[in-house]
């Protein structure tokens, strides 16, 4: 693995640029995801849950806090890879977030609009009206074609159905390379975790699905998955249904690879709740990332961006993601309870 202090000192260049290092060159580029913590415009939406976040609700949800909202989201997302010296993502999975308005105001915020960020997006049927989508620059990475796979589940084994998130696939060529990106955002642990965890393995289960269909058409396919899991990668959704492990060394025929997994092992979260770091946030990846084909891209590095701005600067949750709102309506103008998290893929040219 090359390790941050390598990139540090020989990686001055921008997305995709190249270095040169012990007489070997190399190009690098970025894939990174971020949940952006009920991203909602100040309108409200018919049949949508989203009364909360308008002027008159109980967020008091103006145009001033919207738009401060959009300048820190574009600030992060600018200044991912920045001090690796790549520069900002090529790709970038994101998730809560209430249309595609939204990410159009985003993608246009001064920081943003100089990478000419392009958008893949598809209307989920979450009951709060939140969806997940793809941004990128396509320069880098050029869409072949996309598809949103609808998550069909019930709640406690009823004739209930949780409407939530779809699933976001897209596939296209990364810098001349075949890629595939599929973004989730997968049930949350609302009435707990044990009680929930029926829904997320369904989830898993239709991840691992559509990472299969691909395999079955190109065996040696490069899939990254990404997303807010809500389970962390040692939890039943990820281990077992997703197959996902932690150790390039321990993967068996047909495991993926958890690029976070460390990380979580190490004690680092993306999030915190009741005094307990979690990392739902995770970027997953087949063999042929991990190969050592290094001709191709492949993967080299999986940060957490956690920068003092992101953290609460004291009292009792000091150290904790900086939120917009805590206690549901107390509003505090951070960024997100969520850090955002990516990966560095490199190649030998």
């Amino acid at each position: 693995m090359l390790n941050r202090r390598f990139i540090l000192i020989l990686l001055s260049v921008v997305a995709f640029g190249s270095f040169t290092a012990t007489g070997q060159t190399y190009k690098a580029g970025i894939v990174a995801f971020y949940n952006l913590e009920n991203l909602f415009d100040t309108i409200d939406t018919p049949d949508v849950r989203d009364t909360e976040f308008t002027p008159d609700g109980s967020n008091k949800w103006t145009g001033e806090r919207y738009w401060d909202k959009i300048s820190k989201m574009a600030d992060v997302i600018s200044d991912i890879g920045v001090d690796e010296g790549i520069g900002a993502p090529a790709v970038v999975g994101l998730c809560e977030l209430e249309n595609k308005a939204v990410i159009e105001d985003l993608i246009n915020d001064p920081k943003l609009k100089p990478f000419n960020y392009q958008i893949v997006h598809y209307d989920s049927p979450d009951e709060r009206g939140i969806d997940v989508c793809l941004i990128y620059q396509p320069r880098y990475f050029q869409v072949t074609n996309s598809k949103s796979y609808p998550l069909i589940i019930y709640k406690d084994e009823s004739d209930d159905r949780l409407y939530t998130r779809d699933q976001l696939m897209v596939s296209g060529i990364f810098d001349g390379e075949p890629m595939h990106f599929i973004v989730n955002h997968w049930p949350s642990r609302y009435g707990g975790e044990a009680r929930s965890r029926h829904l997320r393995n369904e989830a898993a289960k239709l991840s691992r699905s559509i990472i299969d269909s691909i395999q079955t058409i190109d065996k040696k396919a490069k899939v990254i998955l990404m997303g807010d899991l809500n389970d962390d990668p040692i939890n039943e959704s990820v281990a077992m249904h997703l197959s996902a492990v932690g150790k390039v060394n321990k993967m068996k025929k047909g495991d993926l690879y958890n690029t976070m997994y460390s990380h979580y092992k190490n004690g680092i979260g993306t999030l915190a709740y009741r005094d307990k770091w979690n990392l739902f946030d995770q970027i997953i990846v087949t063999p042929s990332l991990v190969s050592k084909d290094k001709k191709t891209y492949t993967f080299k590095s999986a940060h957490i961006y956690n920068k003092k701005k992101l953290l609460v600067p004291d009292g009792r949750y000091k150290g904790y993601p900086y939120r917009t709102y805590v206690s549901r309506t107390s509003y505090r103008g951070g960024y997100s309870d969520h850090f955002p998290v990516y990966i560095i893929l490199l190649k030998e040219i």
